[in-house]
């Protein structure tokens, strides 16, 4: 079983196998706590379970795998990773880490990994010995990404920016414009072409202290990973949201 799958299934579905695993009272749940217990009937019974997140490491040298679908907010289906296991493989914070996860033992709260496979898609033995991002050498970018898309309809604006403010790899963009001046559409655009004529990009959307509707048309029109810390959030939550995005990319 893999925890992505469970994830990926609409609410009526997991009820249906909730009912089938003679889980109690499974309507009354939220979907995170219902796929917790039905993880956990699944772990007692015997069956493999493999999970994957992206891991926050505390103060206190422990850390948990946070999921991208709830925006990396602290939740039931979290995985926790022993300091051992941080310091034997070498994990960072932001750091993508699938694995073996067993159930909760008796007093524990969370599903604990007990098995690294792979750490940001790659065997964990490479990544012991890598160069932390700041000691890396900043250079001049080398190639660009291409913007302008052969379309039905031309749609001029990734060639104005590809012929005005070309986007090399590694470079940073800053749009400066009005409010409702169109940014967002902007945005999209250059998303969707990025992801189209460069598929090999990894495309994160960060959003902060957004509407929760603006954050939702994000992420039905781009093909990429959508995080968001919302307007109604507090200050702190910017900015955790915003550490943990920055760390992955890097």
């Amino acid at each position: 079983m893999n925890l992505q799958d469970l994830k990926n299934k609409e609410p009526e579905d997991l009820l249906k196998q909730a009912d089938t695993l003679n889980i109690e009272n499974p309507s009354s749940l939220r979907k995170q706590d219902l796929m917790f217990s039905i993880l956990k009937k699944i772990a007692q019974d015997g069956e493999t379970i493999t999970g994957i997140g992206v891991i926050e490491i505390m103060q206190d040298g422990f850390g948990f795998l946070r999921s991208p679908e709830s925006n990396y907010l602290p939740g039931p289906d979290d995985i926790y990773i022993s300091p051992s296991q941080i310091k034997k493989f070498s994990l960072r914070t932001g750091d993508s880490v699938e694995g073996e996860i067993r159930a909760p033992k008796q007093g524990e709260r969370y599903f604990a990994l007990i098995k690294v496979n792979n750490i940001n898609n790659q065997n964990p033995d490479l990544v012991k010995n890598r160069i932390n991002f700041e000691d890396l050498t900043p250079l001049y970018p080398e190639s660009r990404f291409k913007l302008e898309q052969e379309k039905p309809t031309p749609d001029f604006t990734e060639r104005i920016i590809d012929i005005i403010a070309p986007l090399g790899k590694g470079q940073r963009q800053l749009i400066v414009a009005q409010p409702f001046t169109g940014k967002t559409i902007i945005m999209q655009k250059i998303a969707n072409a990025i992801t189209t004529n460069s598929p090999e990009t990894k495309l994160i959307v960060l959003l902060i202290d957004e509407r929760p509707e603006e954050v939702t048309d994000m992420a039905r029109s781009v093909k990429g990973e959508v995080i968001s810390s919302t307007f109604d959030e507090p200050a702190s939550r910017h900015v955790q949201v915003a550490e943990m995005v920055i760390e992955k990319a890097k």
